[in-house]
């Protein structure tokens, strides 16, 4: 049953395994399906069938609630590795088609829909966004390839990344929201690989 407000105790309603994962999944579907602005930290909870506090000791506010949903997403760490992982020559084909790849998946496309609609109209969304895909993955790529000015060249990448990503999947532009991800990857990659390896 539910108990009353308070600080998780060992007992708080929901607390047990697998809650944190029961919160994420909950997030996601509530940024996905209410945007940023009308998602709250209280129905992110009712959904998940825990306690708000259970949701704030887990992720603290809202921002970095929406954060840990956007990083189940692209899971930034395999993503990274997965980049870094092999020859210089190609690290522009494996960032597009890891890019590419997030947003195919139908089970992180939606959130991320919502994250990149809340993000046009909302700062701390549009905040947490660019920290996240600076911060989590385009700055580890860019200071491990060891260019001059990592972050810049990683804000390159990122608008060239965002900019696909908006009118292919936000807009639906035609004929780019139709084109084969091996078309994109063949005509991209190599515009992310000069902002990445140039020197």
């Amino acid at each position: 049953g539910r108990r009353g407000r308070g600080r998780p105790a060992r007992g708080a309603a929901g607390a047990g395994p697998g809650a944190r994962e029961r919160i994420l999944e909950a997030a996601r579907g509530a940024f996905a399906e209410l945007g940023y602005d009308r998602t709250s930290v209280r129905g992110i909870a009712k959904a998940a069938d825990v306690d708000p506090a259970l949701v704030h000791h887990y992720f603290g506010t809202k921002e970095q609630v929406f954060g840990a949903a956007i990083a189940v997403s692209f899971e930034p760490a395999v993503g990274v590795r997965g980049i870094l992982g092999g020859d210089r020559d190609a690290i522009g084909e494996r960032l597009t088609r890891y890019f590419l790849g997030v947003w195919e998946n139908e089970d992180t496309r939606a959130p991320l829909l919502a994250v990149v609609r809340s993000a046009l109209t909302n700062d701390a969304a549009g905040a947490v966004l660019r920290s996240f895909v600076l911060r989590e993955l385009l700055e580890p790529v860019a200071r491990a390839l060891d260019v001059p000015d990592p972050r810049l060249s990683a804000e390159l990448a990122a608008s060239q990344m965002v900019g696909i990503a908006m009118l292919r999947y936000v807009l639906g532009a035609e004929p780019l929201a139709s084109a084969s991800t091996d078309e994109l990857v063949r005509r991209v990659a190599p515009t992310l690989q000069r902002y990445l390896t140039e020197h």
